[in-house]
């Protein structure tokens, strides 16, 4: 009989992992049971049997024994039933149990989905085997004479799993399980081959790989938590990958990621194969071939290739077929990749015009280019075309600011740039600057430089003239040098703009890059990109473009702040507050600690600071103009917003105090996988010609931007305005400080003591 400790020993034993320990637990299970049944006195026409993944043999170390007690009719089974059933109860296992006769049991897999595939692993444990054997061979006939209703119940279920838990391969915390491209899938298309043969050669055996993958992943989690549950938490990954003997957790999730693609892919191929074969073509004219480029035809829903065509005497054939599917919105029929990836090999497609072109208008069809370079990739096209993708194939990226890991991430950029096309006299060079501009990211080393350095070698091969391989170079060169600038500078200071001009040297590359940034960050994350990034990034680009195009710095520089409105403001004396939108305006008599109330007061209401801007005139009253956001609310509470700010300018409220009680009560431990955030203080005496840039990088914790100007205000220096960006779990704000003269601050040790009061009021 199974005991507590002999299980435990058996689970702990680290020789075992994956399917071999779910195959021994499995094992160990069977023995027990046999003899647990063999005890029982059971009576002919019965047997016991496993279904569901213990009928799989893979009993993970927190999964439920599912178990199918059959008989015939008129067999008295309740005895039998409660000898087998409470044993198992007295070991704390959990049991999923049912008591049917054969014909119950088909009746209810006639109707019942569920039912149905659990019979469809069903393995016979002890008893009456040839009992089992008939109900199993009913199971199967019954399953596939109903294989249209199934399959189509089981396709809806699966595109109702894939929306509800999300991607095995880009999640940050995967469902092993229920995500696209889990365990789940792999069942589903073993389901649908029994009914009717649904895959090619070779799919069972990546299938089998990538789920061993994911399996023994699951196994671990389950080993190492004690409980129940697919969901790879971020703060398993490393004893997980410790386990299971990856170098880290980066490794770990690269083949987590690879795993769920080869089955994401495979999941979709066979389903819409499925779907296509239940609803059949609609109308004679979908049943006609009808020709899209030489060699390639749109055939029933799919692009495939013509009987006649040849990858070996039409080398160009790879880019058409992928160009006619992408412009169409359509797979590329399963045979005809098969024959692509039989005949494709390095060096095949030659690079001339007509092939860069191809390429380009590949990634320039936009979205559905993506699932196009998936198909490719999977067949391993995609890297003999690009062999240093290979580099940057399913890395993970994991923080919370990337949706995708490298490879797709260069791809939904790519897709991006290509609605931004017209924004740019080179859409070709934006389309290829996309797809490759974070290439350098598989290799060790700064990924901007290793990109730089990859994009000569790339740009030469495709046949690029020198001077298109340049602006490549400096799109990977350049790629942060907008968003940075955008959202760290102030972007109507002198020096600014001069950098960035200079640095971009013509206005082709400047609108390459803004088309760029946009389609980076939105490939990146929703918390990289928002209206007022947008408007930011687009500011700068236009000014930049005035000197660029010829114009003065004094054109270009011309600022908004204040406007008319705001001075009137000032002029007319008194304190004014007013929240409008998503700005808040203060006038006040100007005092040390200003700014650091207001953000304060800000922060104590759940509004998180995007940038701020503040002059003080020469009578000595203040403007500071925030543009904020709500953490918890759409709509912004102003009323309280103002209720707080005027008690705390006035003295009467503990920012303080209040702050560090909402931090308590807000306050959800996050797990970062690199690692805590180095605090550091970065001074810039270059960039204005007016101020001391000072750029903070710190955790993202409740009233940071208070405690960094609070400690500013204490040395009595003026902040002329702020830009503030959230990264995920760290915040990047910069400050352009002048001292009581209005003068950049340029003593070193002045410096340092910025720097020591901003580090000690952050804690570190």
């Amino acid at each position: 009989m199974v005991r507590s400790l002999e299980r435990e020993q058996l689970l702990a034993d680290p020789a075992l992992a994956g399917l071999p320990l779910c195959r021994a637990y499995s094992d160990h299970v069977d023995a027990w049971l046999a003899d647990l049944f063999a005890g029982s006195q059971p009576p002919a026409d019965t047997a016991l049997i496993a279904v569901g993944g213990y009928g799989r043999a893979e009993l993970s170390p927190q999964s439920d024994i599912d178990l199918l007690l059959l008989h015939r009719p008129g067999v008295d089974i309740g005895a039998l039933a409660e000898r087998l059933w409470y044993p198992i109860w007295d070991e704390n296992l959990k049991l999923g149990h049912s008591v049917r006769t054969p014909k119950d049991a088909l009746a209810l897999a006639s109707d019942d989905l569920d039912t149905a595939t659990a019979l469809l692993s069903m393995r016979h444990l002890a008893g009456d085997a040839a009992l089992t054997a008939e109900l199993a061979d009913k199971a199967l006939a019954l399953w596939r004479k109903r294989a249209k209703r199934w399959l189509t119940e089981t396709s809806r279920r699966v595109q109702e799993r894939h929306r509800s838990s999300g991607e095995v391969a880009f999640l940050l915390e995967p469902d092993l399980k229920e995500g696209r491209g889990g365990l789940r899938d792999v069942h589903s298309i073993r389901w649908a081959d029994l009914a009717q043969s649904v895959m090619f050669e070779g799919d069972d055996a990546v299938l089998a790989a990538a789920y061993d993958v994911l399996l023994s992943v699951r196994v671990e989690l389950h080993r190492r938590t004690g409980r129940a549950g697919d969901r790879l938490l971020l703060q398993e990954q490393d004893s997980v990958a410790e386990s299971l003997g990856y170098t880290d957790a980066n490794e770990l999730m690269r083949a987590v990621s690879t795993a769920g693609r080869s089955i994401a892919w495979r999941s979709d191929e066979v389903w819409s194969r499925i779907d296509s074969s239940i609803t059949g073509p609609t109308s004679i004219r979908l049943r006609r071939d009808k020709e899209l480029a030489p060699g390639v035809v749109l055939r029933e829903g799919t692009v495939a290739l013509t009987a006649s065509a040849d990858l070996v005497s039409d080398p160009h054939l790879v880019l058409r077929t992928a160009v006619a599917a992408a412009r169409a919105g359509v797979r590329i029929e399963r045979r005809s990749l098969e024959r692509l990836a039989a005949t494709m090999r390095p060096g095949l497609i030659p690079w001339n015009a007509e092939g860069r072109q191809l390429f380009a208008e590949l990634l320039l069809a936009g979205p559905p280019a993506v699932k196009v370079v998936e198909a490719l990739d999977q067949m391993g096209i995609w890297v003999q075309l690009l062999p240093e993708w290979e580099t940057v194939r399913s890395k993970p990226q994991r923080n919370a600011y990337h949706t995708f890991t490298v490879d797709r991430h260069l791809a939904e950029t790519a897709a991006n740039a290509a609605a931004l096309a017209d924004r740019v006299d080179r859409p070709d060079l934006l389309a290829v600057g996309a797809l490759l501009h974070d290439i350098g990211k598989g290799y060790a080393g700064d990924h901007t430089e290793v990109g730089i350095d990859l994009l000569d070698r790339i740009g030469e091969r495709m046949g690029y003239p020198p001077e298109d391989v340049l602006v490549l170079q400096d799109m990977v060169r350049y790629h942060l040098l907008l968003p940075d600038v955008a959202t760290r500078r102030d972007i109507t200071d002198d020096g600014t703009l001069r950098m960035v001009a200079g640095a971009l040297g013509d206005v082709g590359t400047l609108r390459l890059l803004g088309a760029l940034t946009e389609a980076d960050s939105l490939a990146t994350g929703p918390a990289a990109w928002n209206s007022w990034k947008a408007q930011l990034v687009d500011e700068l680009v236009e000014r930049t473009a005035i000197l660029l195009g010829g114009g003065s710095l004094a054109e270009a520089t011309v600022d908004s702040f204040p406007t008319d409105a705001q001075l009137e403001l000032m002029g007319r004396g008194g304190e004014v507050f007013e929240g409008t939108g998503d700005t808040l305006t203060v006038v006040s008599t100007d005092r040390p600690g200003l700014f650091s109330r207001v953000a304060g007061v800000l922060a104590l209401n759940g509004l998180d600071v995007l940038d701020a801007a503040a002059i003080t005139n020469d009578d000595g009253v203040a403007l500071e103009v925030f543009r904020v956001q709500s953490s918890t609310s759409p709509v912004i509470p102003w009323d309280r917003v103002l209720r707080d700010l005027d008690l705390a300018l006035a003295g009467r409220l503990a920012l303080a105090a209040r702050l560090a009680e909402r931090a308590r009560v807000y306050h959800r431990p996050v797990f970062v996988p690199t690692g805590p955030v180095a605090t550091a203080v970065k001074v810039d005496n270059e960039i204005s010609d007016s101020a001391t840039v000072i750029e903070v990088h710190a955790a993202d914790v409740m009233g940071v931007l208070y405690r960094i100007t609070r400690a500013i205000a204490e040395l009595e220096l003026d902040i002329g305005s702020a830009k503030v960006q959230t990264m995920a779990h760290e915040v990047v704000d910069s400050f352009y400080l002048r001292d009581g003269d209005g003068k950049k601050i340029t003593d070193p040790a002045a410096l340092g003591e910025i720097e020591r009061a901003i580090l000690h009021a952050l804690g570190d």
